[in-house]
């Protein structure tokens, strides 16, 4: 019988691609989403679906049965949660407070988090481990307060938690329906389209990217692995790059001859990124996709499934 496994964020970009990941591997998948960011176009039509926002007190229904719930909804846009700070702190504090409740209700055997690299903006060395963090926006704060609740839990209430943050996650159906979308699909966007891309500052913040496929395949270890219980990891590469040399990989891929436009910087960013992966090198998991492969298959993506969709947006996040 196929493990029934809840999704919360299924309509969203790494939700969409982890509930593939699942449902290829023989499992069932129950997503919720409210669809405020998401959209229901990704998601995949063997998942139960339902339009549920996470902070409802009857989504313990929907995890009855559950071997497991990755948690990934949440408020993610930095300008939206610095603009809107309440609502921040509802959706990602309160919100992942009534799943663990309702995880707790159901008996669900597993839970892990989807925490966020913000947790490190404050700390300047690199790479960083998991061991030390220091939050300072409202977004990376908001996420700060819901893994607070989850190590809460697990102590509380002997839940299996495991919490994972996400460096910077790029692939298909990265959402570039932002204000500030992700740099990678803002860039092969407008490049495909014959405009130029958008930078924010100089162009030199640097960024740990990773490939969602390789942290799908991290997101099946934890599945599969009792190592994890209790813990937390980071989930990069160890390898990062600034906004610049992204601009120019994907220039040598695409050849439009666009040159960028430099724009005044975003607030609230920090400067670098880079994770200290040796947690999840230790138990057996390796990032696979490199940057150039990861963009040929973005750009594959965006070209088939994403150019006629796309209306007026543009720009992108550093």
């Amino acid at each position: 019988m196929p493990n029934r496994i809840v999704v919360t964020g299924v309509a969203g970009f790494v939700g969409s691609n982890l509930a593939r990941h699942l449902l290829d591997r023989g499992n069932s998948v129950v997503g919720i989403d409210n669809l405020s960011a998401g959209t229901l176009e990704n998601v995949d039509p063997r998942v139960e679906f339902h339009k549920v926002d996470i902070r409802d007190r009857r989504i313990h229904r929907l995890l009855r049965g559950a071997e497991a719930v990755f948690h990934l909804a949440g408020k993610t846009s930095l300008p939206d949660c610095q603009n809107k700070p309440l609502e921040a702190a509802s959706v990602n504090v309160l919100g992942t407070l009534n799943v663990l409740e309702a995880t707790r209700i159901a008996k669900v055997r597993k839970v892990i988090y989807a925490d966020t690299s913000a947790e490190y903006e404050g700390i300047t060395e690199f790479p960083t481990n998991e061991n030390k963090i220091r939050p300072v926006g409202v977004y990376a704060t908001s996420k700060h307060g819901g893994a607070a609740f989850c190590e809460s839990y697990r102590d509380l209430y002997g839940m299996n938690v495991t919490i994972v943050r996400y460096f910077n996650v790029y692939g298909p159906a990265q959402d570039w329906r932002r204000v500030v979308p992700p740099v990678m699909s803002a860039f092969i966007i407008r490049m495909l389209r014959g405009e130029r891309p958008v930078i924010y500052g100089t162009g030199e913040k640097r960024r740990d990217f990773i490939y969602v496929d390789d942290v799908n395949d991290f997101h099946m270890a934890l599945l599969e692995g009792a190592w994890s219980n209790g813990r937390v990891f980071n989930v990069g590469t160890g390898v990062n790059y600034s906004i610049n040399e992204i601009y120019q990989l994907v220039e040598e891929l695409l050849q439009t001859g666009l040159k960028p436009i430099y724009k005044p910087d975003l607030p609230g960013e920090a400067q670098v990124t880079l994770a200290d992966i040796t947690a999840g090198r230790e138990l057996g998991w390796q990032p696979k996709v490199d940057i150039h492969e990861g963009l040929r298959r973005s750009i594959q993506y965006i070209r088939e499934r994403v150019l006629q969709a796309v209306g007026n947006n543009g720009g992108h996040s550093a």
